[in-house]
């Protein structure tokens, strides 16, 4: 048996750390002393905090982005615009969109772009949902916020062939994003230039 580096504790914390994306064995050892050097009241208080995430924090039935106990800040809004419906792959995407503060309408989370060699498929039963949301909310404009990605692409296409016979306007976001580009990875100044220059599709 392979004698462990760390105390089992620290080597169960390590292996947790390494589960977020982008974290690697060494970082995770970095995260991992780091923790430990914290005071005792601080451990207890962002172990709470995590334990406590399942049961504050679900996601929303209507637009699928998350919620807390208190409901969703958006659905329950009444200062939203519901003429307008904004489209995402990721609850991420819906907060990085609020940071530019260039949109007051609502969202609508689809939670990944059509992508057939990763075995992400939508079908219409999939984006159901979202299109009786679109009539029944009497939807004007749709905005589809997708990475520039050919899986942003071919969602987009998609989704413009289930709504062409709505009497809805359809946008994308303008060409200032990248090709190849995450939203995740763009900034504030340059997703909410590209927000406000949206073109018809």
């Amino acid at each position: 048996m392979k004698q462990l580096k760390y105390p089992q504790p620290i080597e169960n914390l390590i292996e947790s750390l390494r589960q977020i994306p982008g974290i690697g064995r060494k970082t995770a050892e970095r995260y991992a002393f780091n923790i430990l050097s914290w005071q005792k009241q601080d451990l207890f208080n962002l172990a709470k905090v995590i334990h406590d995430m399942p049961s504050k924090i679900s996601k929303c039935s209507t637009c699928r982005c998350l919620k807390s106990d208190q409901g969703c800040q958006f659905c329950t809004s009444t200062s939203r615009d519901t003429s307008s419906l904004c489209i995402v792959a990721s609850v991420k995407d819906v907060f990085l969109i609020e940071e530019t503060g260039v949109f007051k309408g609502l969202y609508h989370v689809i939670d990944h772009l059509f992508s057939p060699l990763d075995g992400q498929m939508l079908s219409k039963e999939d984006l159901a949902p979202v299109l009786e949301r679109i009539q029944k909310l009497c939807v004007k404009e749709i905005i589809l916020a997708f990475d520039s990605t050919l899986e942003g692409d071919a969602t987009s296409l998609y989704l413009q062939d289930l709504v062409k016979n709505f009497s809805v306007s359809t946008t994308r976001l303008a060409l200032g994003i990248p090709m190849g580009s995450s939203l995740d990875f763009i900034d504030e100044h340059t997703l909410s230039k590209a927000f406000v220059g949206r073109v018809s599709v």
